[in-house]
């Protein structure tokens, strides 16, 4: 009977993504915002709870973070990386500073203590690298000159978890500063022992990956990418980094089939992660604690524009995709979840936890739309402060040769 009602749910939840992005793909618009609100819809406190498949959704979701991670990984190489992080570390200082310290300002003036203000600026400070690569998929920027810029800052954040999490781990539990250190110093070795092996053995690793047989290729690269998430995590170092570390060290043939196999999958689990976020929200929370998490939104929506913005200039990208790389980072997701989760389980602020899932549900909603919109709307203000002068998204001069225009990227989208 469990069987035959789990199957019922999680047919029923898959049948419903299927004809939310039917709708989403009509209207022309990411489907995540949909996802979202079926969760809040069907989840605890909501019309229709679905306890049966709530296990396995939870299962699915992790699932889809990590191939979000290890697609979005597919698309550089190791050298790539190395080069990005070594260009574009001051983007990650810019970063921090314009978005961490904005929650850990709320919380103090909120009357917090220290080490909630540490963890709300942890929430602030993080976008979320599953809504990202979805929304950057769905939009067809991957190739885009400013997409570079934005992975940097996406895994500067990310590695800066291996490092973020222990110390919050041991703020929160109390721990002597020697048991502290030693979380620290395993987690720090970890990612660098795999982004050493990534960058170092990456033709080896894809060697060994290699297959002619498709079947054969899928199951290694998914079990491989699912070993090494999971030990980074066991190790205190995100799954997602892992995932994504994978990726980059694959190449050439292999990355090529690697994400025509695994692009199905990556979209049905990622569609789940978004829904098991919705299931886990209960809506009665939430209007208390609105208006603070709204104000905090917006205030950072316009903090992550500028640090893209800022970082894209620096990069030399054109002024289209400066606003582009700003709009796109504005969401938030997994990674605040599991650092508010982390405060609530110690009992820290029992408002913590319903403002973080507010502040993330604003952010994740809005993420898709300024992704979208961010360039148009600047552009439109441009036009408007100053009808006579050049628009900003107008077409470049003919005289320009293509290979000239700082907006075009190799495929020569705009």
């Amino acid at each position: 009977m469990h069987s035959a009602v789990f199957l019922i749910e999680f047919g029923a939840i898959i049948l419903g993504l299927g004809l939310l992005g039917r709708v989403a793909g009509r209207l022309k618009f990411s489907p995540i915002p949909l996802y979202l609100l079926a969760g809040l819809a069907f989840g605890e406190g909501g019309l229709l709870p679905l306890p049966a498949s709530e296990e396995f959704v939870a299962i699915g979701a992790e699932i889809g973070v990590i191939l979000l991670l290890l697609m979005l990984g597919l698309e550089y190489t190791a050298s790539d990386l190395v080069s990005n992080l070594k260009t574009q570390y001051p983007a990650g200082l810019v970063d921090f500073t314009l978005n961490a310290v904005p929650g850990a300002l709320a919380a103090l003036l909120m009357g917090w203590g220290p080490v909630a203000a540490v963890v709300l600026a942890g929430v602030t400070w993080i976008s979320s690298s599953g809504v990202i690569a979805k929304v950057m998929g769905d939009l067809g920027r991957l190739g885009n000159r400013e997409t570079p810029v934005i992975l940097s800052i996406l895994v500067l954040e990310d590695l800066a978890m291996a490092v973020y999490l222990p110390i919050i781990t041991a703020l929160l539990a109390g721990v002597s500063l020697a048991a502290g250190s030693a979380t620290l110093a395993i987690a720090l070795g970890v990612a660098g022992a795999v982004l050493f092996v990534a960058v170092r053995y990456g033709r080896l690793i894809s060697r060994f990956v290699s297959s002619d047989d498709p079947e054969k290729l899928l199951l290694v690269v998914l079990g491989l990418t699912l070993l090494v998430a999971g030990i980074a995590q066991q190790l205190q170092v995100s799954a997602a980094v892992g995932a994504f570390l994978v990726g980059i060290a694959l190449s050439g043939e292999v990355a090529e089939g690697t994400h025509t196999l695994l692009s199905p999958l990556r979209d049905l689990f990622a569609a789940v992660f978004f829904v098991f976020f919705g299931l886990h929200t209960d809506p009665a929370s939430i209007p208390p604690v609105l208006l603070p998490a709204f104000a905090l939104a917006v205030a950072t929506a316009f903090t992550k524009i500028a640090t893209g913005y800022w970082a894209a200039k620096r990069a030399g990208v054109g002024v289209k995709g400066r606003w582009r790389a700003g709009g796109t980072l504005v969401a938030r997701g997994e990674f605040s979840i599991v650092i508010a989760g982390l405060a609530v389980t110690a009992g820290i602020e029992p408002a913590l936890g319903p403002l973080a899932t507010a502040y993330v549900l604003i952010l994740v909603v809005i993420g898709p739309l300024t992704a979208r919109y961010t360039e148009p709307v600047a552009a439109w203000i441009s036009k408007r402060r100053n009808p006579d002068g050049p628009c900003l998204a107008a077409t470049p001069s003919p005289a320009k040769p293509p290979e000239a225009v700082p907006d075009q990227d190799p495929a020569g989208r705009a």
